[in-house]
């Protein structure tokens, strides 16, 4: 027995050996793994950590700069809305018809009397078979006595003929005048010219009718002894208060008469023509450019711009601040356990 006690007691050592070993290696074992932990990984997920701060920064950095502009772009546009309601622009529109409606023309003639007048086609005019003497009147005329619009005192004489209407066959009316005798070193006859002859025949009051045409349109003269080709063009402008008026360009050119009466005259012999330039009305009205839709819509686009922008800043801070949070956790913990 004896012997057997000392057996196993000189065995137990070796084995308790062996388990300590088992222990330390282990132990061993376990530790490494936390060594590594505390040395390599804290520092990795500190740089991902720092990186992600950064950009997130950046990101901040550039909601804001983007914000700035937006705000910039909104007085902006709102500068520019105001200046264009100040400055309105011209607009031109051109408008073709075949036919006018016919103007009229009001001579005041004064001692002179009318001899023919015709309506003539494709700017052909035959030549004249005696010049001086009364001819044919085929164009549509009235005649009538108004006072001055401007003094209210003298009586004015005007012969209103009827104008071309037709633009596509080049209608026009050629008149012929004659003047015997003037006490002036020059003659010449004042015309005017108003934008619907159709107006004037059925207007129940026409001596004021042709007042307020005195009144809102320009006259101009033909002289005697040479041939005066008027080309009229129409203007229309449209008013701010939605009124609309109506005032004629023209385009004159005179050409000699050359007068092969056989005797000597001291008369004078006035021939003027009338027709229309072109078949385009123009059309001149005042436009303000700044649409204030599309400036709503630019503007509703900033704002939204803004806002998401805003949002985005909010989301970034709290990424950081969330992140910051985990990284301060992760810190604790991994502090915790090496201690």
């Amino acid at each position: 027995q004896l012997r057997e006690d000392v057996e196993q007691v000189s065995e137990n050592p070796t084995e308790e050996r062996e388990g300590e070993m088992e222990v330390h290696e282990d132990s061993s074992s376990v530790i490494l793994p936390d060594g590594e932990l505390g040395t390599t990984t804290p520092s990795l997920r500190f740089s991902k950590t720092c990186l992600k701060n950064v950009f997130s920064v950046i990101l901040l950095f550039i909601y804001l700069l983007l914000m700035a502009v937006a705000v910039f772009l909104v007085y902006q546009t709102i500068s520019d809305f105001r200046e264009k309601l100040k400055h309105p622009v011209m607009s031109v529109t051109y408008k073709e018809v075949s036919l006018y409606d016919a103007p009229g023309i009001a001579f005041y003639p004064g001692k002179a009397r009318l001899l023919s007048c015709k309506h003539h086609y494709y700017d052909h005019i035959p030549p004249l078979i005696n010049p001086g003497q009364p001819g044919d009147i085929e164009c549509t005329t009235q005649r009538i006595n108004y006072t001055d619009p401007f003094t209210n005192q003298t009586m004015k004489y005007a012969l209103v003929v009827q104008g071309p209407r037709d633009v596509k066959k080049r209608e026009l009316v050629f008149l012929q005048f004659h003047l015997n005798e003037t006490d002036q070193d020059f003659s010449a006859i004042d015309y005017l010219l108003f934008s619907s002859f159709q107006e004037f025949v059925s207007s129940p009051e026409k001596a004021k009718f042709m007042k307020d045409c005195e009144s809102s349109y320009s006259s101009w003269k033909f002289s005697g002894g040479f041939r005066t080709w008027v080309k009229m063009s129409l203007v229309k402008t449209k008013e701010e208060d939605g009124s609309e008026t109506v005032e004629f360009k023209q385009e004159t050119s005179v050409v000699n008469y050359i007068d092969q009466r056989t005797k000597p005259r001291s008369d004078q012999l006035f021939f003027v023509v009338f027709e229309w330039k072109d078949p385009f009305i123009q059309t001149v009205q005042d436009i303000i450019t700044a649409n204030p839709w599309n400036m709503i819509a630019l503007l509703c686009g900033i704002f939204l711009a803004l806002f998401k922008a805003a949002d985005f800043a909010k989301l970034s801070v709290k990424w950081m601040i969330k992140i910051r949070r985990r990284h301060l956790k992760r810190t604790r913990q991994v502090t915790n356990h090496i201690s």
